[in-house]
This record gives C-alpha cells, structure tokens and sequence, in this order.
C-alpha cells in the first residue's frame, strides 16, 4: 500500500514517506517496526550523547527513552541516534585533552549529518558533557528545524571528613599533596567520595554554566538545568521536551527566531552573574556564527560590566548546582535581573511564551543565601572580563568572579607545553608573584586548546592561587580560580606576541584597566618576531591535524570552516 500524504508537519520527512518511488525506504522503516500511521507522523530526531565514558552522559539513555514517551504522546515519530563525547575531567592534563574542544566541531557535524540525510521534521538534543551542550546548539542553529535542548543534570557532592566536595577539591588535592599537606590516604578518600554519581562536575563549571546559559537563551524548558541528574523530576521533564518540539513544529518556530542578539545578550549577562566559567564565551561565540548573529568580545565585557555579580556558586563561591536548585534554580537569578532591567523579558522561547512570562510561572525562594540581591551583590559587576595589550591585541579572557580590582605584575615563567609547566609546579619551581606563560596550546597550536585545571588547580593547592597569574593561549575549566588569563590571541602558533616573550620579561594584569601587557618595546618585539619560525604541526594526519587546518582563532569562538 502506498502511504497517501501525512501529517502537514512532516515538512521534510514526507521526502522518505510518499508516493510509490519511496516504497524502498518505506520498507526499511517498516524493518523497524514502524506502521503506516507512524509514517504519517512527523519525524522527530533524538540526539542522545549517551556514553559510559563518562558520569556526565552514562545515564542519557533513561533520559532519551523518557524524551520519545513525549513526542509520541504528542503525536510524532521519534528517532534516536548516538554521537560522541570526550571526558574533559578524565582527559584533563594528558594529551587527550586536546580533542576536547576538537569533539564540539565532531557533535555538531554529526547531529547536522544525520538530522540532514534522515530529513527530520524537528530536533531534541539530550547532552552532558562540557562541549556536549554547545555542539548540539550549533548543529541545531545550523539545521534551523524546531529544537529543544535537555540538559543531562548535574552530580551531586560528595562528602569527605564532613563536607561537601567536588571534582575541583580533587584536582587541587594533588596541588597539596605535591607539597606534603595532604597525606597519601586522605587523596585516596577523596578521589573515592567526590564523584557519588551521575551527572556533570557539580559547581558553576562550564556545563553548568552553558546549561544556564541554554536556558536563559530560551532554548531549554524553563527551570529545568539545575535539576540534579539522579532528580525524577528531570524524567517528567524530558517528556514535556518531546512535547515542546512537536508544539514548535506546529507553530513553525526554528532557532534562529529564538537566538537573537538580545537572547545572547541575556545568556551572557546570566553567566556573568553567576561566576560562569570563561568557556561560555568560546561556546556563545560559537553558536552565535552559526545563528548568524554579531556577537564579539566586546559585548562579553559590555554586558558583563553592567551586571552586578550576585550568585555565590563554586569554584569562587560558596555553593553548587544542587544547592541552588533548591531555592529556585536559574530563574531566580533570572528574576533579580529582569527585575533590575538587566535582561530582554521579550526574547522568545521554545515554550512559545517569552522569557519574561516563564519566569512568572515558577516560584522561586526569596530568603536564602546563595542568590544576592542586584542592590546588594557580591560585586558591582560581573565575573567576565575580557583583556587587551600587547601581549593580547585581539584578546583574552579572565574570570574575576568577586576579585574585580586586582592588578598583578611579575616575572615570566615561559613553558611551551602543559606538562611541563605542571611539572615545574609539582617541583615547586614557581614562586610567588611569577607569572607562568604556557603556550603553543591555542585551537590551532595544541592543536584544541586545552584546559588546564590541572595546572591551575595545583597552584591553588599550593597555597598561591592568588600570588601567582597564568596566561595562556589556551583555556581552563569552569572549575578554575585565581588569576588565570586564557583564550590569548593572536596565538602563539600565528606568530602572536605571547610566542615572543622570553623568561624574565615582566608581564602585568591589569582587571581595572582591561590591559594585559608584556615590558617589551615595539622594536624589540619586532626584532623577536622577525627571528621567530612557526613550530611543526604536532599531528600531520588524522582529525587533529585536519582541525589545526580548518580552526579559527579564539576570538571568534574557535569555529571551523
């Protein structure tokens, strides 16, 4: 039987579905137990990042299965297909680190891939991991169907000795393990107890901080990212994401009606309220090229300079993301703003309402310790900030989370690799007031721009988290803290001014003055620069070296093209 044309929503998937010359694919799908009246539904696809590799995504599965429930139920046909995730908490300090970054490009092609060949009518992306999130926005953007984003949750603490710890308490355990103030046996209890489940790395760190972002985009279910992962209301919540993107459908609503400038623009003022990690900036950046919308490092620091920093979570805080969830989630935060003129309530949403009238419909606790008040915050303004120089032309990017007045000057430590700096900092070779250069790590020198919590980390178990400064052209995890300047463009592999600084030369951070700058005359770095060759790629085959190839700089979020 030929299947006589379906649903009026079956804007694409109607090519796989009628008249007689489809009856081959008709075959296939009926393979999978599909019957008529399924081919008649709109095709809905499920990106599911589900992986054993790490806690962030092992339990996406249960999610997935719980997402199809609300697409059926809402009258659409679900398809579920798998993509990749890398671990950056595992990866962190080796090089596997380096195809962190490399696998958001790998997401975003993949689910653009399948969702394009499939020819699905709508889009529900289910992601864990750090680069999970923003690779499943950009494949989404780039596709432009009706999408939904669903969060996979975050972990929950641990407890070690009577409080509360992390995947960061780890990492700066090693930092004082290194110096004999933490025994062997208290790092064995606290590797065993900082990871009590499912979920992504508990604190404002960068999967958090891009699932808030997310939302305040509109592009998630209002309330819903700081659902812990191990919560059953997140089951409850991915069926009404099922839902929500047949309703999208219906209405003919893609992301780009959705993505904005003025939807950036809340995302960032949202991260930098709440001490995000200075991925988010890479991330926005990224999704923003692909939305087709202007979105610069200036708008970072202009929108992060008028919004109060007000949120005391983790790593330069207080609390973690179950913590807040509690007392209201991200639209408590979302409400401080919008009731001080700080965001755009109008933007458009995946709920069909604006961002303005979701936040009315959910309640919020007043009284509690983690959000300030705009009027009273815990700095007059935000956590992002983006510095220019010298040794920065085109740009970098600092958190300053509460520190917003701090200025430091030191001598360079330069290193070429990571582990070598690390190395030098488990020797207890950098000393207070240094600042440490770690270079050829950009997207393209790395190549994939690692993170260093690793070597930042050490440093605060070191007790010199805020006597020493770290510039890099590379990145940090959200779970950083202290005076970590990364994202350092030019890169050193192009040639930029941070491959031309030689140990000893005096470098100065300068927060107030947005300045970060290298003691070295214009004619001695030409000099330097005129002496100066490119290094050899380090990968000359395979995906790495195809991404060296194709990336962008940092300043333009890393893309490929």
């Amino acid at each position: 039987m030929v299947v006589a044309k379906g649903s009026p929503m079956k804007h694409r998937s109607w090519e796989v579905t009628e008249g007689p010359e489809r009856a081959p694919a008709r075959a296939m799908l009926h393979a999978m137990g599909l019957t008529p009246d399924d081919l008649k539904q709109p095709f809905v696809g499920v990106a599911n990042l589900a992986s054993d590799i790490t806690p962030c995504n092992v339990h996406l599965g249960t999610l997935a299965g719980e997402v199809r429930t609300g697409i059926k139920g809402a009258g659409g046909t679900p398809f579920e297909f798998g993509t990749i995730t890398v671990s950056d908490g595992i990866t962190m300090g080796t090089q596997g680190m380096k195809a962190s970054l490399i696998s958001r490009e790998v997401i975003a092609d993949s689910i653009e891939v399948v969702a394009f060949g499939q020819r699905f009518d709508a889009l529900v992306t289910i992601a864990g991991c750090d680069k999970n999130l923003p690779g499943t926005l950009m494949a989404a953007t780039r596709l432009d169907i009706p999408s939904v984003f669903v969060y996979g949750g975050t972990i929950m603490p641990g407890n070690f000795q009577g409080r509360d710890v992390n995947i960061q308490d780890v990492f700066e355990a090693v930092g004082a393990h290194s110096t004999g103030s933490m025994s062997d046996e208290d790092l064995t209890e606290i590797e065993g107890c900082a990871c009590p489940g499912a979920g992504s790395c508990a604190g404002m760190f960068t999967a958090n901080t891009m699932a808030s972002a997310i939302e305040a985009m509109g592009m998630s279910l209002p309330g819903v990212s700081s659902i812990p992962a191990t919560d059953d209301r997140i089951l409850e919540s991915c069926r009404r994401a099922g839902a929500a993107a047949m309703d999208m459908l219906e209405r003919g609503v893609t992301p780009r009606d959705i993505l904005t400038k003025e939807a950036f623009e809340n995302a960032v003022a949202v991260v930098a309220s709440m001490g995000g990690s200075t991925n988010a900036v890479l991330h926005l950046l990224a999704i923003a090229h692909e939305a087709g919308v202007s979105l610069t490092l200036e708008d970072f620091d202009r929108v992060s300079t008028r919004t109060p920093y007000i949120a005391d979570m983790k790593p330069g805080g207080k609390y973690v993301m179950a913590d807040l969830d509690r007392v209201g989630g991200v639209p408590l935060v979302m409400k401080r703003l919008l009731a001080a003129g700080l965001l755009h309530g109008d933007t458009m949403t995946v709920t069909g309402r604006t961002l303005a009238q979701n936040l009315e419909a959910i309640d919020t606790a007043d009284c509690q310790r983690i959000v300030h008040h705009v009027e009273s915050p815990l700095a007059p303004t935000g956590g992002l900030v983006i510095l220019r120089g010298n040794l920065a032309p085109d740009g970098s990017v600092v958190k300053v989370a509460a520190s917003q007045h701090v200025t430091h000057q030191g001598p360079a430590r330069v290193f070429d690799r990571e582990e070598d700096a690390f190395q030098a900092i488990q020797r207890q070779e950098i000393g207070s007031g240094d600042v440490v250069v770690i270079r050829y790590e950009g997207p393209r020198g790395g190549p994939g721009m690692r993170e260093m919590l690793a070597v930042t980390a050490a440093l605060v178990g070191q007790g010199l988290g805020h006597e020493v400064a770290l510039v890099t052209d590379g990145r940090f995890s959200g779970a950083t803290r202290g005076l970590m300047v990364g994202h350092v463009a030019p890169e050193a592999a192009l040639g930029g001014p941070i491959a031309h600084v030689r140990e000893g030369d005096v470098v100065t951070l300068d927060i107030p003055r947005r300045r970060l700058d290298v003691a070295i005359s214009p004619e001695d770095m030409e000099r330097r620069r005129a002496q100066w060759s490119a290094p050899a790629p380090n990968f000359d085959t395979g995906a790495l070296a195809k991404y060296a190839k194709l990336v962008s700089s940092a300043a333009q979020g890393a893309v490929t093209s």
